[in-house]
């Protein structure tokens, strides 16, 4: 988008939050960038020019705005609709590859070279992966400046800086503070948090209903690694350098987030995936305008606008729960996973709630002992095909992976129908076109609003729904009374 600019300067004089993280303004005169729902009085539009990212902005020499805060805006909607090299490179950056592995690490996962992925990423975001990973370190930096007590030399390890003297001179170029100004106009005004923990707020998109976002969560969750505790959903996380729990609560304009984590170096990651997990960078007016011109779904839409597509914190975790509550109630399902939690988690500890372990690995899982689950024979062949899959690398349902790939090597595992496979690109793969004709539910709410009944003309039918067929689904699934579509109790 931020090569039409007459639109962008449109969204700038009109203030329009809708378009936060689609592109950035940066101001020649101030050499200052903001996003475009920045409160600050508009810039002459001849003074303008947009970048595609705040990479690319803080790589031409622009400072974020320390009045609309850039750099914490909500992510692209695109990185999360679409499968290509350069979504896939972004969900990886997010997820931090490139800051653990390098740019060698982020090229060997999406199979290309590291030049070709320079190439693409700087042709569309104007920036390469390397000022990408740092423009996520800065902002990072600034959370843990903001928001902890934690020492200066501690919080630039944590952001993933190899130096102090990097550190320093990143959040100098990016803020135009250093380290401690930033820290010292915080503090002036409210207390840092207390020393382990970390509070912030996570920015969407308006509208989001959070009923059926948090009550599938709520509803399906895991003994032990899941819960719903004075008003916030809490998990634990598995992270590349120890474990996290999470609290996440729904606010008007905001998600409350609390984290505890073993390893302050997981930040960047578990934030990512705490949005990913709530679908967060999802652009609802977009896909409300779409479904609402269908006369069948306006109503849904209508009465509960911003509904979003409830994710997962981890692709394998959830791939093995899918099969595990093939044909069985939500309950039985639970019950089941939880076995497998007790018998293979890892422990955890929770010294504000009941969590008591990290889902098991695929690996740790490989070594399970059948018995311990009453299920028939036929699912305990698909689960042990699955973790062979992903075991030996098979199967890839991390966040960079081909979705194509990835559907096909679901399918071609014994027990694997349309409805697990399609499930499973809609939660972990995160597919916002995968759809699920065959489901009860959606079947049950056809009928109810006069749709196609059957699965090929329903199937026929959603073309219309195309690319946000993901989203048709959680509206579908509204009409119902199953508790999936309840916010919990506040207590």
């Amino acid at each position: 988008m931020h090569t039409d600019f007459d639109a962008c300067v449109r969204a700038v004089q009109s203030k329009d939050a809708r378009f936060d993280g689609w592109f950035y303004t940066a101001v020649l005169t101030t050499r200052i960038y903001c996003r475009p729902s920045c409160p600050a009085v508009p810039p002459k539009a001849r003074n303008m020019t947009f970048y595609p990212s705040a990479a690319a902005a803080q790589q031409a020499g622009f400072r974020a705005c320390k009045r609309c805060r850039p750099d914490a805006s909500p992510g692209s909607p695109q990185w999360n609709e679409r499968a290509d090299l350069v979504a896939r490179a972004m969900r990886l950056i997010a997820d931090g590859v490139v800051d653990r592995d390098g740019v060698p690490g982020l090229a060997a996962r999406l199979g290309y070279s590291t030049r070709q992925i320079e190439r693409q990423l700087n042709a569309e975001l104007g920036a390469g992966p390397l000022a990408i990973a740092r423009a996520q370190r800065a902002q990072t930096a600034r959370l843990l400046i903001e928001t902890t007590v934690m020492p200066m030399g501690a919080v630039a390890f944590a952001a993933g800086f190899s130096s102090i003297r990097a550190f320093n001179d990143t959040v100098r170029e990016v803020f135009a503070l250093t380290p401690g100004e930033l820290r010292a106009r915080v503090s002036k005004g409210r207390p840092t948090a207390a020393t382990g923990t970390l509070a912030l707020r996570l920015p969407f998109r308006q509208p989001l209903t959070p009923d059926n976002l948090f009550g599938h969560l709520v509803a399906t969750a895991v003994p032990g690694v899941e819960e719903w505790r004075d008003g916030a959903y809490r998990r634990t996380l598995r992270l590349p350098h120890g474990p996290g729990i999470v609290e996440l609560s729904p606010a008007p304009d905001h998600i409350g987030c609390r984290m505890r984590l073993a390893d302050w170096r997981d930040l960047s990651q578990a934030i990512s995936r705490c949005r990913r997990l709530l679908d967060l960078d999802a652009d609802p007016q977009a896909v409300d305008a779409l479904l609402s011109s269908d006369p069948r779904m306006a109503p849904l839409v209508a009465k509960a606008p911003g509904r979003r597509v409830p994710g997962v914190a981890d692709g394998p975790e959830f791939a093995v729960r899918a099969v595990i509550g093939q044909q069985i109630s939500t309950a039985a399902a639970r019950t089941h996973a939880g076995r497998l939690v007790t018998a293979y988690g890892e422990h955890v500890d929770d010294p504000g709630g009941g969590l008591t372990h990290l889902f098991p690995s695929p690996e740790a899982l490989a070594g399970w002992a059948p018995e311990r689950l009453a299920m028939p024979q036929s699912r305990k062949t698909t689960l042990a095909a699955l973790l062979t899959a992903l075991t030996t690398g098979d199967l890839d349902l991390d966040v960079g992976s081909d979705w194509l790939r990835a559907r096909a090597a679901l399918s071609s595992l014994p027990g694997f129908g349309p409805w697990t496979v399609e499930t499973i690109a809609m939660r972990a793969l995160g597919d916002p076109d995968a759809f699920l004709p065959t489901d009860l539910g959606v079947r049950n709410a056809a009928v109810h609003l006069g749709l196609p009944a059957t699965p090929a003309a329903l199937t026929r039918h959603s073309a219309a729904w195309q690319p946000w067929r993901a989203y048709a689904t959680q509206y579908l699934w509204a009409t119902g009374d199953h508790p999936i579509n309840t916010l919990p109790n506040r207590t």
